[in-house]
């Protein structure tokens, strides 16, 4: 089989594509014939040695695929080989054959196709854990969703909506504020042409924003914090923009308002039982039309350097997907 090798930490320049045997699986694995695996921000960490999984050299990064289940190992009951399926992995995605716990794997939603399972699971599974689990939100609430025209971006907005929230996006250009709107986004801000603060004051009369969804850190989430309301709940999903901000004490303090973390993967692994029902309500949702993905590129595997350049650079709308030969 072929897969993208991280053979020594460095940019995306750096990997390789090669031929390895096909994995087998033991107890309580299986082996997926991997269609299509995403492209996720981590992935330009991992294979810098900037994140906090760190696989051993050589390893493939990528850690969301959708594929049909190859093989399985002792004790697998719950899939067979042949069946559709989506996983999310630490790592292991960007090649033909992934190992994968079989605990891991869950059913493609009905109607999806592998390219869209592909870039549904980790996006949508982290905005739903973070606005469904992490937070008790009201309908009426202002929802800031910061990096909005991203995969996790875009998710919020969608889910933002369905719970009833205001929900404003920002984003760095027009054309990546016009994909916000068209996924339910009721305003938008430019925030590098314009004054995020000023332009939230305005946009709220004054009152600030109840909610604020920050996967970017950087020196947007001081000023949106700045913009919040009584009793605002920061949810902090990621430092896109590099740096992790060192927020002020005074802030939550004099608001009362809440800074709330937000680890999906790490959720998904401690509360199984959870995690299964969020994943059969995001696919119901998806059957009613009400959630719509977007991929905005798809490149073949041996084109992964490429993509992840694209992730690194930020010029990624949605999600950019790797597709197999027959994927």
């Amino acid at each position: 089989m072929k897969a993208v090798l991280c053979r020594q930490f460095g940019p995306p320049e750096t990997l390789v594509v090669e031929e390895l045997p096909s994995p087998r699986p033991g107890p309580g694995e299986a082996v997926v014939s991997v269609k299509a695996a995403s492209v996720n921000f981590p992935d330009v960490l991992i294979i810098q040695n900037k994140y906090q999984v760190k696989p051993p050299l050589p390893f493939s990064p990528g850690s969301e695929l959708a594929g049909a289940v190859k093989e399985v190992g002792e004790g697998v009951t719950h899939v067979k080989p042949g069946d559709r399926v989506i996983a999310f992995t630490s790592y292991g995605a960007f090649a033909e054959e992934c190992l994968v716990p079989a605990a891991r794997l869950v059913p493609l939603p009905e109607g999806m196709d592998f390219r869209t399972g592909a870039a549904f699971l980790l996006t949508y599974g982290t905005s739903h854990h973070a606005l469904r689990n992490r937070v008790a939100s009201a309908p009426g609430e202002t929802l800031l969703v910061l990096g909005a025209a991203g995969g996790v971006g875009i998710a919020a907005i969608e889910i933002g909506k369905l719970l009833g929230l205001h929900v404003i996006a920002c984003a760095s250009s027009e054309d990546k504020l016009a994909v916000c709107r068209a996924h339910g986004a009721d305003q938008a801000i430019n925030y590098v042409a314009e004054d995020l603060r000023e332009r939230l004051k305005a946009l709220t009369g004054g009152r600030g924003v109840d909610l604020i969804y920050d996967p970017v850190g950087g020196p947007y989430t001081e000023a949106a914090l700045r913009s919040s309301a009584w009793r605002a709940r920061l949810l902090v999903i990621g430092f896109a923009g590099g740096d992790i901000p060192k927020i002020p004490l005074n802030l939550p303090l004099l608001m009362e308002r809440s800074i709330i973390g937000v680890y999906w993967g790490e959720w998904t692994r401690r509360a199984p039982h959870e995690f299964a029902a969020a994943v059969q309500e995001l696919g119901a949702w998806y059957a009613q039309g009400r959630l719509r993905p977007h991929v905005s590129s798809t490149y073949p595997l041996e084109r992964a350097p490429e993509a992840l350049r694209e992730m690194a650079e930020r010029r990624v709308m949605g999600k950019v997907v790797l597709v197999t030969g027959d994927g």
